[in-house]
């Protein structure tokens, strides 16, 4: 309701989780889609990154949701999101995100580009990523969790390695238990914590 009563905005869709989403916007190649991040069946990073920038290029994503942390923010920037807003933005910042994308800028709330500055501060200062890698891992279980730092699943990861997705498994869960990780979310959360990964520059 609030957008369709913003300015220069139409609203032609509106979509309960990922899967729809991606329907949506095969149907009817929306200019933006405003991407919430945890929803059930297909999440936001993904539905951004496998289906809509890969198949529908022309159409770009603004974050808007309620996470503000590093392990929501970097994946869906990595994924191809050219705005992140939290839902406590109005309507005049929901605007400028959107017409910032469709000229090409970036289109991020003021605590988003902070954050982002913070943490490009912090990976200057900050120690180079250890020589060696940490906790044991072999090189090929530190290729597995760089990719999935970067947010890809463990299909995208079996074929970027030219694995099967059975050796991905056994990769990935060799790694969590050498460093005590339990899901996905503090892998990449290990990954920005060791200096394996820096938050992206764009």
């Amino acid at each position: 309701m609030l957008l369709g009563l913003l300015p220069g905005i139409e609203v032609v869709g509106a979509a309960g989780d990922g899967e729809e989403a991606v329907a949506l916007v095969a149907g009817l190649a929306p200019d933006v889609v405003l991407m919430d991040l945890r929803m059930p069946r297909c999440d936001g990073v993904e539905a951004t990154r496998r289906r809509i920038r890969a198949e529908h290029p022309g159409t770009q994503v603004v974050v808007l949701t309620t996470f503000a942390d590093d392990e929501s923010l970097f994946p869906a920037l990595a994924a191809g999101a050219r705005g992140y807003l939290t839902k406590d933005a109005g309507g005049d910042e929901i605007v400028r995100a959107v017409h910032s994308v469709l000229c090409g800028d970036a289109g991020l709330s003021p605590g988003i580009q902070r954050r982002l500055l913070e943490r490009l501060s912090e990976a200057e200062r900050g120690p180079a990523a250890p020589s060696e890698p940490p906790d044991g891992l072999t090189a090929r279980e530190m290729e597995v969790l760089l990719l999935i730092a970067e947010g890809l699943s463990n299909p995208e990861i079996a074929r970027r390695l030219h694995v099967s997705t059975a050796t991905v498994k056994t990769h990935i869960n060799n790694l969590f238990t050498k460093t005590g990780l339990k899901d996905r979310a503090q892998a990449v959360r290990y990954a920005y914590a060791k200096g394996l990964v820096r938050p992206p520059a764009g």
